[in-house]
């Protein structure tokens, strides 16, 4: 559990090897923050690094080290720490995500256009150049092969 960045921002780290273990890190703080992680391991390390910051290590940190829970000191400390952060006021809060599915992946790869695309899927254009290029690249599986 660390405190904060070099910025001042609140974040909650974890580390793990195990794919078991991150899965359910992911999980569990997704239904407590609404927050999505994609586990993927470091090249260095071949280890998961699952981060959470501001607002959603908070939560995170409180529900963690609430009071009366076994920890160590220094760990409870840290969690304690992030409660005072407050957003300043001209932090914008970042959009939620939405995740393509596979049947916008098909209309981009029907339309075949970032124009046309964003327009049929309310997304902006360049989200849609974007992905196109990444299912053109074989960075992301194409719809049929998921």
């Amino acid at each position: 559990m660390d405190r904060r960045t070099s910025k001042g921002f609140p974040f909650v780290s974890f580390t793990t090897a195990s794919t078991a273990v991150g899965t359910y890190v992911c999980f569990y703080a997704g239904q407590l923050t609404g927050s999505e992680r994609t586990l993927k391991r470091n090249a260095r390390d071949d280890l998961y690094n699952i981060l959470y910051t501001n607002e959603n290590a908070q939560k995170l940190a409180a529900n963690l080290y609430y009071e009366g829970c076994l920890s160590l000191k220094r760990k409870k400390a840290a969690a304690d720490s992030l409660s005072s952060w407050l957003r300043p006021t001209d932090m914008r809060v970042a959009p939620e995500r939405r995740r393509w599915s596979a049947h916008e992946d098909l209309v981009l790869l029907r339309l075949n256009d970032d124009a046309a695309s964003a327009a049929e899927l309310g997304r902006t254009q360049k989200s849609c150049y974007i992905r196109l290029w990444r299912l053109r690249t074989g960075q992301v599986a194409m719809p049929s092969e998921r």
